[in-house]
């Protein structure tokens, strides 16, 4: 069984900064991707940042120069770190991990922001 925990989250300041963690652990093979979304009250979860098994990243446009995604293979834990925060970046954090030819889902971490 695969699981996927997200931790990090909480309450910051515009402009302020924040980590999130994600590991995978359980039965895994071959880990394709590991990636960051978001979903906003009433709105869609949207795709943030995606790290390939290469290495290769990814950012959607709104996060480009403010938030970073690494990794740790040993550990099968991959981090977004987040600079310079908006009010328009409150949302619920999730993990995606693309393993084996399946996906999986945390549970989501809240980041608020203030204005």
């Amino acid at each position: 069984q695969v699981q996927v925990v997200e931790s990090g989250g909480g309450l910051v300041q515009a402009g302020g900064s924040l980590r999130l963690s994600c590991a995978a652990s359980g039965s895994i093979r071959n880990i394709n991707a590991m990636g960051w979304y978001r979903q906003a009250p009433e709105k869609q979860r949207e795709w943030v940042a995606v790290m390939y098994s290469g290495g290769a990243t990814t950012y959607t446009d709104s996060v480009k120069g403010r938030f970073t995604i690494s990794r740790d293979n040993a550990k099968n834990t991959v981090y977004l770190q987040m600079n310079s925060l908006k009010p328009e970046d409150t949302a619920v954090y999730y993990c995606n991990l693309q393993a084996d030819f399946r996906g999986y889902w945390g549970q989501g971490t809240q980041v608020t922001v203030s204005s």
